[in-house]
């Protein structure tokens, strides 16, 4: 944890020009429009996000850092993903006044070590990845499993707070973020220990050890987020912080009452959870396997974020029943029509993420195409609640106008359908 003079003047400029672009007047205005929607305004215009990280290539590349040593590298990234996202993108991230840090923290999940063997791409990207699963027969290797070991290292995070404080802190505040809170994912745990082939004929040939499996990954991950909570390590995450996929949580709803600061209970978080890998499972396998676990592990958060890439419309019924329920991700596999329906004149919102394919996969933004697919989503939800997350583009092909000339066309169609935005 050290950086050279020269990297120090650097970083020490850079944080204060993000704390100059935190307070422009817009910010303010943002975060004054996340908070109404999230606070169940159905009239407030969509925000627009641009996930960026997926396509770090051309948003971040090795060109545009200046630190050589570990340490400044770490906060220039912060640092500049912040700059850049507005000079560049200029979407409706609230650039915070401040500078997160995470608690140093160890989770042994499982108690198995699970090899994993990635490929990349001729830019040298991390393109895809095989692991070796632990479980290949669920009652043979059940026991190999073992509850989770967690640890939470105070002096290490301690060390690295004084060293921001040093180096940024007159600059830019510093604020601890909760970081790690338990594995709410069970299907993806599910397909990490046994593979999607396995797990999925299991529901067939062995229901039962498929209940058993679910069971203990619930467990484990209640274990995990109890240990959290009894540690003090939570924090209330209502502000400029997302749940999942950059839907960010600015709220009134949160912290739940009898809280108090700094250290927060379960109930005073924003959580988040979803089952990318059942998309090929019939309603009622889902309701039979996963609800009952979903529920379980869902129910302690004071609000839930529920989804990714699957469609949300085949599992509705028992997904409207999750404890919680405060946003719903629409991907674009999901029937716009019937979740429109489902949430009209609810409080739960639509988080729709529109096809990435026309940001990342033409050299050129269709913009035509674009823009009906912002107008398909807003003429399905009227009266319901609508924020639009960009994710998985994975390049824009060194053309970083594509994903901000994407948000233009997007507040265009906003401003035509629901007000200014």
């Amino acid at each position: 944890m050290h950086v050279p003079p020269s990297e120090r003047t650097y970083l020490r400029k850079l944080a204060a020009k993000q704390a100059e672009i935190a307070a422009l007047p817009v910010m303010e205005e943002r975060r004054a429009r996340w908070t109404a929607l999230n606070d169940g305004d159905r009239t407030v215009p969509p925000p627009v996000v641009v996930e960026t990280w997926t396509f770090d290539r051309d948003f971040l590349p090795e060109r545009v850092f200046a630190c050589s040593s570990a340490a400044g590298r770490r906060v220039e990234r912060q640092l500049l993903s912040n700059i850049r996202n507005h000079e560049l993108i200029n979407d409706d991230k609230v650039i915070p006044g401040d500078f997160t840090y995470g608690w140093v923290v160890d989770v042994d999940k499982w108690g198995v070590e699970i090899p994993r063997r990635v490929v990349r791409d001729g830019q040298g990207e991390e393109l895809g990845f095989e692991q070796e699963h632990p479980i290949r027969d669920i009652d043979a290797d059940f026991e190999k499993l073992a509850p989770p070991v967690c640890t939470v290292d105070r002096a290490a995070t301690s060390a690295y707070a004084a060293f921001l404080e040093d180096l940024l802190g007159d600059v830019l505040p510093l604020r601890l973020v909760t970081g790690h809170v338990g594995d709410t994912m069970l299907t993806q745990a599910m397909v990490t220990l046994m593979g999607m082939e396995a797990y999925f004929m299991a529901m067939y040939d062995n229901p039962d050890g498929v209940h058993r499996l679910m069971g203990y990954l619930r467990d484990s991950a209640l274990t995990v987020m109890r240990w959290a909570e009894s540690e003090g390590l939570l924090r209330v995450n209502n502000g400029n912080e997302a749940s999942f996929g950059s839907s960010y949580n600015f709220t009134t709803k949160l912290p739940a009452p009898g809280y108090e600061a700094p250290a927060a209970r379960l109930c005073d978080i924003f959580g988040s959870s979803n089952s990318q890998e059942t998309v090929g499972v019939a309603p009622a396998m889902f309701h039979e396997f996963c609800y009952p676990y979903y529920r379980d592990v869902c129910e302690p958060f004071g609000l839930l974020y529920w989804g990714c890439c699957e469609p949300a419309d085949p599992f509705w019924d028992d997904l409207s029943r999750l404890p919680h329920l405060k946003k719903v991700s629409i991907s674009r596999w999901a029937n716009e029509g019937f979740m429109g329906e489902a949430l009209r004149g609810t409080d739960v919102i639509y988080s729709r993420k529109p096809n990435p394919n026309l940001l990342g996969v033409d050299v050129r933004l269709d913009e035509d195409a674009w823009a009906s697919e912002i107008r398909t989503t807003l003429e399905a939800t009227q009266d319901v609640g609508v924020e639009f997350i960009v994710r998985d583009v994975y390049t824009v092909h060194g053309d970083l106008g594509k994903p901000r000339r994407a948000v233009e066309i997007a507040r265009d169609q906003i401003s035509r359908y629901r007000g200014t935005a």
